[in-house]
């Protein structure tokens, strides 16, 4: 980063982002759980629907981390 910040102040905002991003990917997480638990339990029995459920969320979760904690890092 050039923007004259010092390298010591940048580390806290970084570790701040990250841990904001992390929220972010649990928070999406829990509700792509409970909406694909929802609409995979109509379309297939247990335990298909619980477990096609959580793997999407949990991939949904991962990308909501990674993309926005990204973003976060990029503005620090």
């Amino acid at each position: 980063m050039s923007d004259g910040t010092p390298r010591a102040t940048r580390g806290p905002d970084a570790v701040a982002a990250w841990t904001t991003a992390i929220g972010v990917g649990l928070v999406t997480l829990t509700v792509a759980w409970i909406v694909g638990a929802r609409i995979a339990g109509g379309l297939w029995d247990r335990p298909a629907g619980p477990t096609v459920a959580l793997v999407l969320a949990v991939l949904a979760g991962t990308a909501a981390t990674l993309l926005s904690g990204k973003r976060l890092v990029r503005r620090t």
